[in-house]
């Protein structure tokens, strides 16, 4: 038996699936889950301090990332909401937030860096604090954690890049598509799960 061939005219529909790589779930999922970890490292020490090396009282000090660079932490959350953003914005307003992730990405691999190449003027001012005396001589060693907040934060960046780029060829759907008949809800641009949760909650079917 020869295939059966669609007849010309009626409405015949196949979704494009995107590689997963390039979907906006992914991508979206991929930066919130960096900016959460550039802010689960805030959390970590990022500087030991030996205070007064050689003395008989020798007073230990851990800076955790949270004082020692109150910076990253506003940045991550800025870059949180950036890309929670980029699921509900158009085209030119997700280029936007993904710009604003990319910065606040690259803030943060630019304090991090900073404070592992010079824990102890990092650590000065906490230093201080405890002490209470200002220029107290310590020995200041950076931990694992400002580099581990930087690589986050690369990828953190290579995902908002990613969305800007890609972010081109991705569906946007509207409250307007339903007045503009069965047409507009079935096409042949790529689709993926947000999407397809999108056309859900208007009432049709993302499996048509």
């Amino acid at each position: 038996m020869s295939p059966e061939l669609p007849v010309p005219g009626t409405a015949h529909t196949t979704a494009v699936t995107m590689p997963a790589w390039k979907r906006k779930s992914t991508l979206v999922l991929l930066m919130i889950v960096a900016a959460l970890a550039v802010f689960g490292t805030t959390t970590q020490t990022w500087i030991h301090v030996a205070i007064a090396p050689g003395e008989v009282a020798t007073t230990d000090l851990d800076i955790p990332g949270n004082k020692a660079a109150v910076a990253v932490s506003a940045l991550a959350l800025v870059a949180l909401a950036g890309a929670l953003a980029t699921t509900i914005a158009g085209r030119v307003a997700r280029i936007i937030a993904a710009t604003v992730v990319f910065l606040a990405a690259v803030g943060v691999i630019a304090v991090a860096l900073g404070i592992y190449a010079d824990p102890v003027t990092a650590a000065m001012a906490e230093v201080g604090a405890a002490t209470g005396i200002e220029g107290q001589a310590s020995e200041a060693t950076a931990t694992l954690f400002p580099v581990l907040a930087a690589a986050a934060a690369a990828v953190l960046a290579i995902g908002s890049l990613l969305v800007i780029w890609l972010g081109r060829v991705w569906v946007v759907r509207t409250k307007y598509d339903a007045a503009k008949g069965p047409s507009a809800a079935k096409s042949d641009e790529p689709v993926d799960e947000i999407d397809s949760w999108d056309r859900l909650s208007r009432g049709e079917d993302p499996t048509a």
